[in-house]
């Protein structure tokens, strides 16, 4: 069928089918327990939309009957993995501050489920404003119509060599991370540490196959902006700081100065994220006074006024309703089995279910219309979640304080600890409304350029999020029985090399602690906001006199803020991803002078999908090499049971790893370049 088929009013084929919510619930799964062992490793997560469109239409191809409509009902519940585990930004911080133990399965299932889902209905009535009536760009909802369009064309090639890309990616990416994390034959980092006089710093290197993909993904600017903050944090703080202090007795200077890092310069670089976050709000105050507003006349039409063709029906409003009820029982129960816990007065007990409840809904509604717009002007992924989150925790803290100091819950040191956790727990329901929301409307953008019926897409993100809920807890406490987090290991003497980072989680707990207690060190916070505000203004004044230039403000704050070994790869794949663009651009303009964007997306996009399997076979081998590390704990064996070398095998080991770490970078080249341009 051609495409202009799909667009009437009358559908003949099969779109929201069984076999493809089965397809959909499979690829959801994967693709959830990748991105929450990505996100807790190094803080980002990855779009899943257009790696799960190809790998719909390779399988969905096998049937005679299927088509672009049902393809894009898979990607779309498939798309709540990318999004809905960005709740791993905040929802570890109840284990960093010791208040669980281990993920609460159905607590977290609960506020995962609940929140994705109210982020799904919020952003229903933004559907016609923001996409059918707007001339938003929504770059990655245009990105995945196009890639359904040409898969289900007259391209044969384009879906195979696709599946083979991400394929490719993805065995590569898989094998290495087993040598590293598995056997440990190969390295996955290396440290060059140098002092002179009492300044001590360190030239870091960091091989994972996933990370190079990232920063593939991310561009060049965000990838020097992180180099910038690498620069500051490693070249400037770090050496200033332990030149000006002294070491403990019989530390050695490595270790002095990666402590330093740990507890002074990482609040800087907290300091930075957090201005750098709330600037990017700011700039955006327009267009969020604009989405409330948009959604506000949107719920005041009448059926009337709307069209009912069928590519401009949403969800009923009974419907929308019912599921909202739903919603909020829901939440009611959660709150109440997690606050029940502390054991409080029945009044303090109720008034802090309501509040918990009433501020998850409003801030909820508000950040979704707010998100939903920013993701249809920069999109998804460069959408400011963590300032969201941030932002969220602020005033879930503020709340908390109040009532708390009303009933006088800090009496005492648990009801302290509670009051963190309280804070903590309603931020995580804020995150998911927030990613759904920066989601949802990029979905059903595609879905307007291809032709598909919005209600049976908002029916396949819910259910994305349902099931993607079911996947987040259990990956969860598998990687930290694995893993451990930074600030709580779940084990006496486990692997601090293997210690996943958890960033933005260990920075929303940071700034709660701070906003309940005096023992954060608010100097070297507000010392960071002064670096970002610095940051900010370089940016703005690069934006003004060129239209080339930036420095991404958000993406210098992680720079200072990250593990320096997960943020070179980062560095690397977005000035791969540089070079490789302006070779490819300079061949298109030798052979191909009429079509050179077309001809640069072609062969590009073979490297988008080769980046995506990277991340993909990185990610799920970390998840496998999880399950047979707590296999063997819980058998009383080693944390390190698949390892096949010594300790003095090291630095054999970091040469390897370096060397295939180049390798790698080489294939990665040849494979986008090699790609000829259809006029040679």
């Amino acid at each position: 069928m051609k495409q202009e088929d799909f667009m009437g009013n009358e559908l003949s084929v099969p779109e929201l089918t069984l076999r493809g919510m089965l397809l959909g619930v499979l690829i959801t799964a994967i693709f959830t327990a990748s991105n929450v062992y990505l996100g807790l490793k190094v803080g980002l997560t990855f779009s899943s939309s257009i790696p799960a469109a190809v790998i719909s239409m390779a399988i969905l191809k096998m049937f005679k009957d299927s088509n672009v409509l049902e393809n894009n009902m898979v990607q779309t519940q498939a798309s709540a993995a990318g999004t809905l585990s960005a709740v791993i930004f905040i929802i570890p911080g109840l284990l960093m501050i010791g208040y669980w133990q281990g993920f609460s399965f159905w607590q977290t299932l609960m506020i995962c489920a609940c929140g994705g889902s109210l982020g799904v209905l919020f952003t229903i009535p933004l559907r016609r404003a923001m996409i059918v009536n707007s001339d938003l760009p929504y770059p990655e909802g245009l990105a995945a119509a196009e890639i359904l369009k040409v898969g289900s064309g007259s391209a044969a090639g384009a879906k195979e060599n696709g599946v083979k890309d991400i394929m490719a990616g993805g065995i590569i990416s898989a094998i290495i991370s087993l040598c590293a994390s598995g056997f440990q034959v190969i390295s996955a980092e290396m440290h060059y540490w140098f002092t002179f006089g009492k300044i001590t710093s360190q030239f870091p290197l960091g091989f994972s196959s996933a990370l190079l993909g990232a920063g593939y993904l991310i561009g060049i600017a965000s990838g020097l902006a992180m180099l910038v903050g690498t620069i500051l944090a490693w070249g400037v703080f770090v050496p200033y700081l332990t030149s000006a202090m002294s070491p403990a007795a019989g530390q050695s200077a490595s270790a002095f100065a990666s402590a330093i890092w740990a507890q002074k310069v990482r609040l800087i670089g907290a300091g930075a994220i957090g201005i750098a976050a709330i600037w990017t709000l700011i700039t955006l105050v327009k267009p969020i006074v604009d989405g409330m507003r948009i959604s506000i006349q949107a719920m005041s039409q009448s059926e009337t006024e709307k069209s009912l063709h069928r590519m401009d029906t949403d969800l009923s409003p009974k419907t929308t309703a019912l599921v909202l009820g739903v919603i909020v029982i829901g939440l009611l129960g959660t709150f109440y089995s997690f606050i029940a816990e502390a054991n409080l007065s029945a009044g303090a007990t109720w008034i802090f279910i309501i509040a918990g409840v009433a501020i998850a809904i409003c801030v909820g509604f508000f950040v979704a219309a707010a998100c939903g717009y920013m993701a249809g002007l920069i999109g998804t992924s460069a959408s400011p979640i963590s300032g969201i989150g941030i932002l969220g925790i602020i005033i879930s803290s503020l709340v908390v304080l109040g009532i708390g100091t009303a009933v006088s819950l800090f009496d005492s040191e648990a009801g302290r600890k509670f009051a963190i956790a309280l804070a903590i727990f309603m931020t995580s329901v804020i995150v998911s409304i927030a990613a759904i929301s920066n989601d949802n409307l990029q979905d059903l953008k595609t879905g307007y350029l291809v032709g598909a019926t919005p209600w049976r897409q908002q029916v396949a993100l819910l259910l994305g999020c349902i099931v993607g809920a079911f996947a987040i807890a259990p990956v969860l406490n598998l990687l930290y029985e694995a893993y451990g987090f930074a600030g709580a290991m779940p084990r006496a003497g486990m692997d601090e090399s293997q210690v996943l980072s958890a960033p933005q989680a260990t920075l929303m707990a940071t700034i709660a602690k701070g906003i309940f207690s005096h023992n954060l060190d608010w100097n070297y916070i507000l010392f960071g906001i002064g670096v970002g505000i610095v940051i900010i203004i370089i940016d703005v004044l690069l934006k003004k006199n060129s239209a080339k230039y930036c420095l991404p403000p958000l993406a210098v704050g992680m720079g200072i803020y990250l593990p320096p070994t997960l943020e070179m790869p980062l560095v690397l794949g977005a000035v791969m991803s540089y070079i490789v663009y302006r070779y490819l651009h300079a061949r298109a303009l030798q052979y191909s002078p009429q079509k050179v964007e077309e001809e640069v997306e072609t062969c590009n996009r073979h490297g988008v999908l080769f980046a995506s399997g990277l991340i993909v076979g990185e990610s799920i081998m970390g998840v496998i090499i999880a399950i047979i590390i707590v296999i063997s704990v819980t058998g009383g064996g080693s944390d390190s049971p698949l390892k096949l070398v010594g300790k003095d095998f090291g630095p054999t080991a970091d040469w390897l790893g370096l060397l295939t770490f180049v390798a790698l970078i080489a294939l990665f080249v040849y494979r986008v370049i090699s790609v000829k341009s259809t006029n040679e």
